[in-house]
């Protein structure tokens, strides 16, 4: 058990931290457009202050209280440590990495960052400790109205670019790229990242099931 716990969360922390650097190298590709909800968090950051990191954790917490009114539970740990540490990690990786002014290095960081974070998603939902906030108001939607997760994560993808467009954050072709591919590459890898835990645990029953979207 304890075998099974340390690895759970080992995969937990390395995917957010890799998830985070991820989504860190679609900001940096600002002239291109980044993804739906960081448009949200920099259109909040570019009007009312604070880090992008501050408005991630911000918006987070918003969300997870949210959906505790709708679903009458706590979520778990893993929820509020994703709100919290996902904040964190892309503060510092948006001060450690320089800013790409030229269009090539650009459209060459926004794939990397859209590569490295469908995996980095992947990782970090495989050991089934607790979704995003973000993931969790997706599956209430999914709940309450019956329609599709891939319909409910549109909705609330395109909510949160306009808004933050209204704000004044970068909307453009990486925003589009980023809701389209991002699915396509954690469908691809969450089995694989799912397998390889099994494996090294050693108990498949100790791995919940994957959740298919």
């Amino acid at each position: 058990m304890r075998r099974s716990l340390f690895y759970r969360w080992l995969f937990f922390i390395v995917g957010l931290i890799i998830m985070s650097f991820g989504f860190t190298l679609v900001l940096k590709a600002d002239k291109l457009g980044i993804s739906p909800w960081d448009v949200l968090h920099v259109g909040l950051h570019l009007n009312f202050g604070l880090t992008i990191g501050s408005w991630v954790v911000i918006m987070g917490l918003a969300i997870i209280l949210f959906t505790m009114l709708f679903t009458k539970k706590l979520p778990q740990i893993g929820a509020f440590l994703n709100m919290l540490l996902v904040g964190v990690f892309i503060d510092i990786f948006n001060f450690l990495i320089p800013d790409i002014a030229t269009w090539t290095g650009q459209v060459l960081i926004l794939i990397a960052g859209i590569i490295i974070s469908g995996y980095g998603v992947g990782i970090y939902v495989a050991p089934k400790i607790g979704a995003g906030p973000r993931d969790g108001l997706m599956l209430v939607i999914n709940e309450k109205t019956g329609i599709s997760i891939s319909w409910a994560k549109t909705i609330i993808e395109v909510f949160a670019a306009v808004a933050g467009w209204l704000l004044g954050g970068p909307v453009g072709i990486g925003t589009i790229a980023v809701a389209l591919l991002t699915g396509k590459i954690v469908q691809a890898a969450l089995p694989l990242f799912e397998k390889m835990l099994t494996k090294i645990i050693g108990r498949k029953s100790d791995v919940p099931p994957v959740l298919k979207i």
